[in-house]
């Protein structure tokens, strides 16, 4: 039974993709910085491990690594997105969005590629965004932070091409999570338009005129798990916003 560790696991496509490995065979633990939100997954998903990690931050990465052992399955999706345009970007916005969501991906990737490459055997899935393939206006700190992880994803997947370890990114459109919800009330505040114009706007991105579902995304990470000769790819779940 395969060990997968999903980052970011206390909601949302983390939580989804936990589902989808669970039922798929695979030994689960979740990682997050929220304990509460963590052990509330562990309630309705039953059999999963948690761990409290913060990906953004080397010693709480090391450490909650050493404690779950070997991972046969690394799905890195914490994740964090906040609005601004770019001159009213802070520096501390715009450095705590490339560690969390790019740092936070390159120290969990370090952290589990050793024992994958002494097996011979592993996968990366790193949940990117469609803000890895083209850019957002107000979001420049997270549409460079998840270009970052894609140029990750292929430098990493051609150093183990031939070591049985593939990394992949996936690169959901808006999805029904927190993050889209939160963009949602940032609309309506912003602009003083409705909850529904709001999420209207959201899904005229994709062409489908609808949000992605997390177990959506959850069902591409499952298929990249199984996919051996898939390597280096960024897998678009959008409804063709991407084309």
């Amino acid at each position: 039974m395969k060990h997968a560790v999903i980052t970011g696991g206390g909601s949302g496509i983390g939580a989804a993709v936990a589902k989808r490995l669970l039922a798929n065979g695979a030994r689960v633990t979740l990682m997050g910085r929220s304990l509460a939100r963590l052990q509330a997954q562990r309630a309705s998903l039953g059999d999963v491990a948690i761990q409290v990690c913060d990906v953004a931050d080397e010693a709480s990465v090391a450490a909650a690594f050493a404690a779950v052992g070997d991972v046969g399955i690394l799905v890195n999706n914490a994740g964090q997105v906040e609005t601004a345009p770019l001159h009213k970007t802070s520096l501390d916005l715009w450095q705590r969005l490339l560690n969390v969501n790019l740092t936070g991906t390159f120290l969990c990737s370090r952290a589990v590629l050793p024992g994958m490459l002494a097996l011979g055997q592993g996968r990366i899935v790193n949940v990117a965004s469609t803000a890895a393939l083209k850019g957002y206006a107000y979001v420049a700190a997270y549409c460079a932070a998840k270009h970052g992880v894609l140029g990750l994803t292929r430098a990493m997947a051609l150093e183990v091409a031939t070591k049985g370890v593939t990394v992949n990114a996936v690169c959901p459109g808006y999805t029904e999570t927190d993050i889209v919800a939160n963009a949602m009330a940032t609309i309506v505040a912003k602009t003083g338009r409705t909850a529904a114009q709001a999420r209207a706007e959201l899904a005229r991105a994709n062409p489908q005129g609808r949000l992605i579902q997390p177990e959506e995304v959850a069902d591409t990470v499952a298929w990249l798990v199984n996919a051996a000769g898939v390597n280096g790819q960024a897998i678009a779940v959008c409804g063709g916003e991407t084309m």
